[in-house]
C-alpha cells in the first residue's frame, strides 16, 4: 500500500475510533452527572482505557516489549467493550426517543433521575463484562466442525483423504504461545492426512511471532501429506515476503498462486490474498492461469483466504474451496453485516460441481472475544471415485 494512502486510512480509523470513544464517554459523564467525586475517576480509567490499544500497537516497534503487550492486551479488549457500550446507549436512546413522544417511564423513575442514571450506568459496565468473558471463553474453546463431501472423480490409489482446515489463527500479541500449543494439539488428535490453513496464520507484524518463538509450536504439526498455506490480507499488512519466509522456516508449505500435485491424486491451489494488488501494486493470477498446467480429470482443492467471487472457481472447474476471512461478524450482530457482504460467510454451499465452504475462523482479530459464533477446527473427510 502506497504510504499516502495508509496514512489516509490510519488517520480515518484514528479518527472515528476517537469520535466513537468520545461518544461513550460522555454518556457516562452525563450518567454520573448526580455523583461528581466519581467524575474524576471515571475520566481517568476510560482515557487509559481508550489510549491503551493505540499506543500498545504504537511501543510494538520499539525495545518496550512487555509494556507493549500489555497495553495491547487490555485495549483488545477494550475494542469489544465500548463497541457493546455504543449498542447500550443506542437502546437507552431509543426508550428516551419513545418516551419524549409517548411518556411511559414510571413516576418513580422520574423522580429518582440521577439514581436511575447511576443504577443503569453500573448495569451497563457489569452487561458489558459479563459479554467480555463470556465471549473470551467462547473463543478459547473452538468447535469440531465435521463435513463429508464426495468427489466425482477418479484418483489412482487411496480413494479417500481426512482433511483439517483452519484458518484466521491470527497469531502475534494477542493468539501466544499456549494457545497454539492448545490448538496444534487439537488439530493433531484428528490424525489428519493433510492440514490446510486459509491465511491470516499471523497477525499483521511478524515481530511477536518470532518474539516469542511460535514457530516452533507449528513445528508440531503433523500430517503425513503436510501442511499447506497461502497468504491472508493480515500476511499482507505486516509485510508477506517476511511472514511467508517464516512460516516456510516452520513447516507450513506457503503456495503463491501456484498449484502442486499431491500424493499423485489430486490437486492444491493456492491463491494469493486478494489484497496483495492493494498494498504491492500487482495484481493476483487468475484461477484459470494458476490451474492452466493442472490435469482437470484429477480432484482440484483450492485455497482461497477471501470467499469472492465463487462463480470464478466454479467457472474454472474447482471441486473444492476452502476460505476463511469473514469470521462471520466475530462479534454480534456483524455477522448480519458479513452475510449481506459475502454469498456464503460461514459454512457450506455447492454451486453446480463446485463445493465450497468458509469457516468462521480459529483465532480472533483485534479482541480476543468471540460473541457472534463459535470458532472451529474443519474436520473434513472426502471421498473420490477408485481408479
Amino acid at each position: 500500500m502506497k504510504s499516502s494512502a495508509f496514512f489516509i486510512f490510519f488517520s480515518i480509523v484514528i479518527t472515528l475510533y476517537s469520535l466513537l470513544n468520545f461518544l461513550v464517554y460522555i454518556r457516562g459523564i452525563q450518567a454520573l452527572s448526580g455523583y461528581p467525586l466519581l467524575k474524576p475517576w471515571y475520566s481517568v480509567i476510560f482515557g487509559i482505557l481508550a489510549l491503551t490499544y493505540i499506543v500498545g500497537r504504537f511501543l510494538e516497534k520499539t525495545s518496550l516489549v512487555l509494556t507493549s503487550e500489555v497495553l495491547t492486551r487490555i485495549g483488545s479488549f477494550w475494542l469489544a467493550a465500548f463497541f457493546y457500550f455504543l449498542l447500550v446507549i443506542l437502546v437507552f436512546d431509543i426508550l428516551r426517543a419513545i418516551n419524549y413522544f409517548l411518556p411511559y417511564f414510571p413516576e418513580f423513575v422520574v423522580a429518582n433521575y440521577l439514581k436511575i442514571k447511576l443504577y443503569l450506568f453500573s448495569g451497563a459496565v457489569i452487561l458489558v463484562a459479563s459479554i467480555l468473558v463470556a465471549g473470551y471463553i467462547n473463543a478459547r474453546n473452538p468447535r469440531i466442525t465435521k463435513l463429508t463431501l464426495t468427489i466425482n472423480k477418479e484418483v489412482p490409489g487411496k480413494p479417500d483423504l481426512h482433511i483439517v482446515f483452519v484458518s484466521d489463527i491470527h497469531l502475534g500479541t494477542v493468539i501466544r504461545k499456549n494457545r497454539i500449543r492448545e490448538i496444534v494439539e487439537k488439530i493433531n488428535s484428528l490424525k489428519p492426512d493433510l492440514i490446510i490453513m486459509g491465511g491470516d496464520v499471523v497477525d499483521e507484524d511478524i515481530a511477536p511471532v518470532i518474539r516469542q518463538n511460535l514457530g516452533e509450536e507449528l513445528l508440531s504439526l503433523k500430517a503425513p501429506l503436510g501442511v499447506i498455506s497461502v497468504t491472508g490480507n493480515h500476511e499482507y499488512i505486516g509485510g508477506a515476503d517476511a511472514a511467508v519466509k517464516y512460516l516456510r522456516e516452520h513447516g507450513l508449505n506457503v503456495l503463491r498462486d501456484t498449484a502442486i500435485l499431491v500424493d499423485g491424486r489430486f490437486y492444491i491451489a493456492g491463491r494469493e490474498d486478494k489484497d496483495r494488488e492493494r498494498f504491492t501494486g500487482k495484481p493476483r493470477k487468475e484461477i484459470t492461469d494458476i490451474l492452466s498446467a493442472v490435469d482437470k480429470s484429477l480432484p482440484i482443492i483450492l485455497i482461497d483466504h477471501q470467499p469472492f467471487h465463487l462463480e470464478k472457481a466454479e467457472q474454472a472447474g474447482v471441486d473444492l474451496q476452502l476460505s476463511g476471512h469473514t469470521h462471520h461478524g466475530q462479534l454480534w450482530p456483524f455477522g448480519y453485516i458479513t452475510s449481506k457482504i459475502y454469498e456464503v460467510s460461514r459454512g457450506y454451499k455447492k454451486k453446480g460441481n463446485s463445493h465450497f465452504f468458509v469457516s468462521t475462523g480459529l483465532g480472533t482479530w483485534g479482541p480476543p472475544v468471540r460473541t457472534g459464533n463459535r470458532p472451529e477446527i474443519v474436520d473434513i473427510h472426502l471421498s473420490f471415485l477408485k481408479n
